[in-house]
């Protein structure tokens, strides 16, 4: 550990401690591993458990999208925030919930075509300004 970086070990309440490792084993058993993010945010349970909730809510479950189609979609903006980590997880988790090869390389498509777009968007709106090019 870098000499500056203080250690600031919080007390923390033994019960979100135990709940903390209760989902920690539970994401371990679905998953055969434990996320980077769950590995280091559970040396704070209070943080952990608030992040593990949001996840929660929008993961599990089949509300209006299945399991695929949210994998996909996370998959998608993995791509387009250019997170190698994020991509593999969900690109792993799509396929484990169904997604086949096709689907995953058009998903991989339209997310590297958005990709170039917003890049566009914003380039061309700069050129358009320093040249005075009249937008519609």
């Amino acid at each position: 550990m870098p000499e500056r970086a203080k250690v600031n070990r919080m007390e923390h309440d033994p019960e979100l401690v135990k709940e903390a490792e209760r989902r920690i084993a539970q994401v371990r058993k679905a998953l055969g591993k434990v996320p980077v993010v769950n590995q280091v945010l559970s040396e704070r349970p209070d943080l952990f458990i608030a992040n593990f909730d949001t996840s929660s809510s929008i993961f599990d479950g089949e509300k209006v999208l299945d399991h695929k189609t949210k994998h996909l979609l996370a998959l998608s903006a993995a791509v387009a925030y250019g997170s190698p980590y994020c991509i593999r997880a969900q690109m792993e988790d799509a396929i484990m919930f169904g997604a086949t090869r096709d689907e995953i390389l058009e998903t991989l498509q339209i997310a590297a075509y958005m990709g170039i777009t917003r890049a566009q968007s914003n380039a061309f709106r700069v050129f358009a300004d320093v040249f005075d090019k009249k937008l519609e």
